[in-house]
């Protein structure tokens, strides 16, 4: 008796510029945990919205306001500091810099800024 043989699989043609087994969709690789990676955040110091001093920008999306540091080395400082977003009084915000504190408004007829 002849023994029976495996089916063949039938090969791709061979198209020239293209490698073979390029038609595969390629397998979906499982995330890796890398070993040794720490993420260092600045701290940073909570201050509460004192005042809402205007509005600021080419546009007016940014509100100045004046807020009072609640904890750190500076603690009960006020100052004048640009927030992006939705702001009111009494709001908690997170300064990562206490340092340096955002100019004061001008109140110019033109809307620009004072020279």
């Amino acid at each position: 008796m002849a023994d029976p043989q495996p089916p063949q699989q039938k090969s791709a043609p061979v198209v020239p510029g293209k490698k073979p087994g390029a038609e595969k969709a390629p397998t979906e690789q499982q995330p890796t945990a890398q070993k040794g990676t720490t993420v260092n955040f600045t701290p940073a110091m909570p201050a509460v919205v004192e005042e809402i001093v205007g509005r600021t920008g080419t546009r007016g999306g940014i509100i100045q306001v004046r807020c009072k540091l609640l904890d750190g080395p500076e603690k009960g400082k006020v100052m004048r500091r640009n927030v992006k977003g939705p702001i009111r009084e009494h709001d908690i915000l997170l300064l990562r810099e206490t340092e340096i504190e955002a100019r004061s408004l001008t109140q110019n007829a033109k809307g620009g800024r004072k020279t």
